[in-house]
């Protein structure tokens, strides 16, 4: 077997190490003997996204989400839409979520045009949402929650074509008004959870190996890891973020 990943723009897009996400994928990966590649995708390239199996985005700065706002319109919104429609796995962080939504309006009113897989808008908000965050999974992982850090000034609200990825129990969320975080379409997945995500929640990282494989072989249900020191690690996540959040 093996899986094709696209990590789009890792030399504008990683904040808060949302690289690691994809090294998790490469190792769970590695240890069932699933073969990779991955392609770093940045600005002015054109390709063919229906060739890719998952497509990670990491966060960044207003300034690089200017630049790749306008190289998303201009080469690869669609191909990805199409990609997304065809069932490929997306994993978007924070800035990413936000620029694969309708729109993201600046702090300081920019409006940046989104590729629309989410249908969600994010605009400016007072202060910034910050710290960790512990969230009810309503996809099922991790024994009910995933667990991350958030640093954002935007306010993201999902349209009902979008669903939340979970329920808040401690943080923010998308806005830190409905108690919402993340988005989910089809096979694509948005949030604000940094930290690297998926090393800290690997039954999510799981899931979407596991999508990608489903996409390409059919129906599959991987081998199952030891993943003892993993799950220690994450219920040690959702009790620091108790005690720092209080």
């Amino acid at each position: 077997m093996h899986l094709r990943i696209c990590h789009l723009y890792p030399d504008l897009m990683n904040l808060y190490g949302d690289g690691g996400n994809v090294l998790a994928v490469l190792q769970r990966c590695r240890w069932r003997g699933i073969e990779t590649d991955v392609s770093g995708v940045s600005l002015g390239d054109v390709l063919d996204f229906r060739r890719f199996d998952i497509i990670f985005m990491g966060g960044g700065q207003d300034s690089e989400q200017r630049a790749v706002a306008a190289d998303l319109q201009m080469k690869k919104g669609e191909s990805i839409r199409e990609t997304v429609e065809d069932g490929a796995v997306v994993l978007t962080i924070c800035g990413g979520y936000q620029l694969f939504g309708q729109s993201y309006t600046t702090a300081e009113g920019e409006e940046l045009p989104g590729i629309g897989v989410f249908d969600a808008r994010t605009f400016p908000g007072k202060g910034r949402l910050t710290g960790n965050v512990v969230v009810e999974s309503l996809t099922g992982d991790n024994d009910g929650t995933l667990v991350g850090f958030e640093n954002h000034g935007g306010r993201t609200y999902l349209g009902p074509d979008t669903e939340p990825i979970g329920r808040v129990l401690i943080g923010g969320g998308n806005n830190g008004e409905d108690g919402l975080e993340g988005g989910r379409y089809l096979n694509a997945y948005g949030t604000y959870l940094h930290g690297s995500l998926l090393p800290k929640n690997p039954r999510f990282a799981d899931r979407l190996i596991e999508a990608a494989l489903t996409r390409r072989y059919g129906s599959m249900e991987l081998t199952p890891l030891d993943d003892m020191l993993e799950h220690i690690a994450h219920k040690a996540a959702v009790r620091r973020a108790g005690q720092t959040r209080r």
